[in-house]
């Protein structure tokens, strides 16, 4: 949840009610606003590359697509909407304005956490999916269809929208000079300890039960009943070694990405709340969790490079496309050098033809 102390060129403080000022002065977590803009820089730059390159495979390069890319298409969508945001975001944490009006600096808060909560949600359903696939692949056919994944990919959005957008329209922009006319705008600010106390506590429970604990407990639970079954000696069969090595693989960089970008930011997030709601008091205890919340938010925002990983080793449809296309590149350069080549061939020995019967002429005419 946005919130903290303003850039440091000012000193209005919108959110600093009462109870929040005798421990403002033990915040110190002016370092966050060059952080943000630095890493929301370069995630912008690498998201938007490579979820880029993921959707143009999705939708030009696969032939042949089924449940598991339904739920990565989603998954790119997700991260695609808050990638295009994060310009916004940098411009206000270098400036400390927000020229952007009231309703897009809601609408950016809310994409956050439908890209936060959205991007764990579709990441659980790819790792559901790969083990109803290898723990039980004859029971599962009738439920792993695309038109299923459909119904559960409209699903996750409603669910995530539901809780996104409520808790991003709550916010809302302050200028601390409403009369003078170049007053600087604030955003990502602004959440009062009345707006924790009575609704952002309850909504973090929420988020925090069905977004993300939920989801970890699911992803764990699959991942060891997968390699339980791995360990199975008929379990693959012909080519066995090689498989077990990528489903292994797949497992590690999937929980890993999961494991490192929304374990630190929802951890903190739960002692946050318990900070704005006064339920934890003192000066070290703010000061260390206002210091943390910066770093695990920005970690959980990478999550956008991330994801492409995740593509690459889940999907064999998506390498076999790749390997696929490097190889019909490398047959059509061997295709193309063998053509110059006879090219090149023919044209030789016309032109030998063509001095040896200019020879002869030359000889005759003697």
């Amino acid at each position: 949840m946005y919130n903290g102390t303003l850039p440091p060129n000012n000193s209005y403080q919108p959110w600093a009610e009462k109870d929040l000022s005798n421990s403002s002065n033990c915040i110190n977590d002016g370092f966050k606003y060059p952080l943000y803009s630095t890493v929301f820089s370069i995630v912008f730059v690498v998201g938007l590359l490579t979820n880029v390159v993921a959707i143009y495979i999705f939708t030009c390069t696969l032939k042949l697509r089924n449940e598991t890319t339904t739920y990565m298409m989603n998954l790119v969508v997700s991260d695609l909407l808050f990638v295009f945001t994060l310009p916004l975001r940098v411009f206000y944490f270098i400036n400390g304005n927000w020229p952007f009006g009231s309703t897009l600096c809601k609408v950016s808060v809310s994409l956050f956490y439908t890209n936060m909560y959205g991007s764990i949600l579709f990441l659980t359903c790819i790792s559901v999916d790969r083990f109803l696939a290898i723990v039980y692949p004859f029971r599962s056919r009738a439920l792993r269809t695309k038109r299923n994944a459909k119904i559960v990919c409209v699903a996750v959005w409603v669910l995530v929208l539901s809780g996104s957008l409520p808790t991003g329209f709550l916010l809302e922009t302050t200028s601390p000079n409403n009369n003078k006319t170049n007053a600087a705008i604030f955003c990502f600010e602004n959440f009062s300890s009345k707006q924790w106390k009575a609704h952002l506590s309850k909504v973090v429970i929420f988020i925090e039960t069905v977004g993300f604990v939920i989801p970890l407990l699911l992803n764990v639970c699959c991942s060891i009943m997968v390699l339980h079954t791995l360990r199975r000696p008929r379990t693959v069969g012909r080519g066995g070694k090689l498989n077990k090595k990528k489903i292994l693989r797949m497992i590690i960089v999937h929980l890993f990405i999961f494991c490192f970008c929304f374990i630190p930011y929802n951890v903190n997030l739960v002692f946050y709340a318990l900070v704005r709601t006064k339920t934890l008091e003192g000066c070290f205890v703010e000061s260390v969790v206002r210091t943390i919340y910066p770093i695990a938010l920005c970690i959980a925002v990478s999550n956008c490079c991330f994801d492409p990983i995740v593509y690459y080793f889940t999907s064999e449809t998506i390498q076999n496309s790749i390997k696929r296309k490097s190889q019909g590149n490398r047959s059509i350069d061997v295709k193309f050098s063998e053509a110059l080549q006879s090219e090149t061939t023919s044209n030789l020995q016309c032109s030998l033809r063509h001095l040896k019967a200019k020879v002869f002429h030359n000889e005759s005419s003697v």
